[in-house]
């Protein structure tokens, strides 16, 4: 590690303007993914501004239509949430399988979007229950909000403060994951809601995408065989040491299937 400066920002409006002070400064999060890459100096910024202390980016808000999850929420918190566990209790099972116990007491759901891994669990529960990520500017959709590989909607600048995530009538994750990592070799989460299914994919591709094909499927018939019945095009998929991309596109329908007959529902 080499030397950087370390400021603690008090409210999201100093962070930011703190950023902008010093144009190779970053945001610190969890650091979950920040610091392994500084450790290995694949990123050198100059100075780390702090914001898991800032108290509105902590705040968890839960009604019958919408779970708000502050930027700075690790992810030990969304799944121990018990107002999450009732009325969202996908997003609430995502959150408690992601990596081990020490990374969800330190990792944000803030930090992995902007992030934005191409295995990373969050990503999915965004595209997947049509959430709005809140930024200290503007509201971005899920839809625009997911790029491509390791980018985003966001500004260099900007700052990621909440999540909000509508309730749907039914969700679930499901994820085939590697053993060391626990990153997901591919990660399924499907959502039900009276605008139809949403079926978000992650670990398989370079960036979490929509599974157009489930969503038309189960969207006339939701069930598990409807799941299984469908083929997925594996030419944009990934192939690496852990999974072919053929091995990747047969787990997509096997797990969102899995997803649907452990699904739990929101009301």
């Amino acid at each position: 590690m080499y030397a950087f400066d370390y400021q603690r920002a008090s409210d999201a409006k100093a962070a930011v303007s703190a950023l902008n002070a010093d144009s190779d400064a970053k945001y610190l999060a969890g650091g979950q993914s920040l610091l392994p890459t500084m450790r290995l100096r694949l990123a050198q910024p100059s100075q780390l501004i702090d914001v898991t202390r800032i108290a509105a980016l902590k705040e968890i808000k839960v009604d019958a239509k919408t779970v708000t999850i502050g930027a700075a929420v690790c992810h030990a918190d969304v799944a121990g949430n018990a107002d999450i566990q009732r009325v969202l209790p996908g997003l609430a099972g995502l959150a408690a399988h992601i990596g081990d116990r020490q990374v969800r007491a330190l990792g944000t759901i803030g930090g992995s979007l902007a992030n934005n891994d191409p295995a990373a669990c969050y990503p999915a529960a965004v595209l997947g229950l049509n959430a709005t990520v809140v930024t200290d500017r503007r509201r971005i959709t899920a839809d625009d909000f997911f790029v491509g590989m390791y980018e985003t909607a966001l500004e260099p600048d900007e700052l990621i403060t909440a999540v909000e995530f509508p309730v749907p009538e039914r969700s679930a994750y499901e994820k085939f994951r590697n053993p060391a990592s626990h990153f997901a070799l591919v990660g399924v989460f499907v959502a039900k809601s009276a605008d139809g299914v949403r079926v978000a994919v992650t670990g398989a591709a370079s960036s979490v995408f929509r599974a157009t094909a489930l969503e038309q499927a189960l969207s006339a018939n939701f069930t598990q065989a409807a799941a299984r019945g469908v083929t997925i095009d594996a030419s944009n998929l990934n192939t690496d040491m852990h999974a072919s991309a053929d091995y990747r596109a047969h787990l997509i329908p096997v797990l969102a299937a899995r997803a649907i007959g452990g699904d739990s529902s929101s009301g």
